[in-house]
């Protein structure tokens, strides 16, 4: 029975300035989350983004119980999982693009909205390139995933949980505050279509990645 150690302080350092860098820096996920946001609030951002998160989660597992020969098996189902999150995006999009202009106040979300945007989340993070490689090649070079014990897995994933979810919240947040300041319709239509043109080219930015 593997011995329940953790992981030192520096190894959790290293990793989680890494996973910051990697989950901070612009690409199309924070796009989509920054489009949502600024076009219907940060409220009804916040199931994407667990999605998002949850997706990472995933990534992390399979790493850690060496499932990489899995992964590379079955490509061809990751390839399906990547189109039928980038299809979603561009589904957003186009509900953003022709959406009539609403007011800033709480607006109801539609039945079984957040299970939809949670899946979407997800299926886009699973079929995200920039994910695989982080997960597949990046982490093994900062965590030794052979020596992992489960307490230090817990460690990690919990670090992975924290780091992921306030890095893009803050965004959908600061996403958020931007679009209170507007409160023309005409503005806020154009930010719609802004929006939704900057979450179809996510979609697109995505789905043309190996």
């Amino acid at each position: 029975m593997r011995e329940q150690r953790s992981m030192d302080l520096a190894g959790l350092l290293v990793f989680a300035g890494v996973y910051f860098l990697a989950v901070a820096s612009p690409g199309p996920g924070i796009a989509a989350i920054v489009a949502r946001s600024l076009s219907t609030g940060f409220r009804r951002a916040v199931p994407f983004v667990l999605g998002i998160a949850s997706g990472d989660l995933v990534w992390l597992t399979f790493s850690a119980l060496g499932l990489t020969m899995l992964m590379q098996n079955f490509h061809g189902l990751f390839l399906v999982i990547k189109y039928a999150g980038c299809a979603y995006l561009v589904y957003l999009a186009w509900k953003l693009w022709t959406a009539p202009v609403k007011s800033l106040g709480n607006q109801p979300a539609m039945r079984g909205e957040g299970v939809r945007l949670f899946v979407g989340g997800l299926a886009l993070t699973l079929g995200n390139p920039k994910v695989m490689v982080f997960f597949v090649s990046i982490l093994p070079l900062i965590v030794d995933l052979q020596a992992l014990t489960p307490l230090a897995f817990a460690e990690v994933a919990v670090l992975t949980m924290l780091i992921i979810n306030t890095t893009l919240l803050g965004y959908a947040y600061a996403a958020d505050r931007a679009r209170r300041l507007v409160a023309s319709p005409r503005t806020m239509r154009r930010i719609n279509r802004v929006t939704g043109g900057v979450m179809a080219g996510a979609a697109v930015a995505i789905a043309a990645r190996g």
